[in-house]
């Protein structure tokens, strides 16, 4: 696991460069993919990520798909005084792992990295109005992450054109579960 991220890192930069596409986990399976993943750490450029990412916490998301392949995720996270739930559905592309959809205007949803038993990473490129964002996710099994898994997860900020003022480690919690 750990010698698959340094190279996930290197792949990125040559390709921020290149201006070419986000890689998606080769082979990609989606049974394996399906079940419950916490976001344990986030970055990204989008504004509204980066109002809240000092309050967030730890979310979970369930994910399952439909019998054309589509990809749906259920989030739950925790807001003060509440728990926040949301839906959203991704049609599956041509590409295993590669998804879009129209939930809170564009989405492109990519698996850049998985595991399936331990981490995912997820690249997200959103388009609202006039507005345009990328993120990243980190999600693990458990809540808990290991130093070095979070540190490979951190390097990938350059290598998406950002800086280290937009990723969110968000703190485990035991609410909304």
């Amino acid at each position: 696991m750990t010698a698959v991220l340094p190279s996930l890192v290197l792949a990125l930069l040559c390709l921020r460069w290149a201006g070419a596409e986000v890689p998606v986990q080769p082979d990609f399976n989606a049974e394996k993919f399906a079940g419950t993943w916490h976001v344990v750490a986030a970055f990204s450029n989008c504004s509204d990520f980066l109002k809240m990412k000092d309050v967030m916490k730890a979310s979970i998301t369930t994910v399952s798909f439909t019998p054309e392949g589509d990809l749906t995720m259920k989030v739950i996270w925790p807001v003060p005084d509440r728990c926040e739930k949301i839906e959203r559905l991704f049609q599956r592309t041509g590409q295993a792992g590669h998804y879009t959809g129209t939930s809170q205007g564009k989405r492109d949803l990519r698996v850049m990295k998985t595991d399936y038993s331990v981490y995912a990473v997820t690249h997200e490129a959103m388009q609202s109005g006039q507005e345009f964002s990328i993120g990243l996710q980190l999600l693990t099994r458990e809540q808990d992450v290991s130093p070095q898994l979070m540190e490979k997860f951190v390097e990938l900020i350059p290598a998406m054109g950002l800086t280290k003022d937009t990723l969110a480690v968000l703190p485990k919690t035991g609410e909304c579960q």
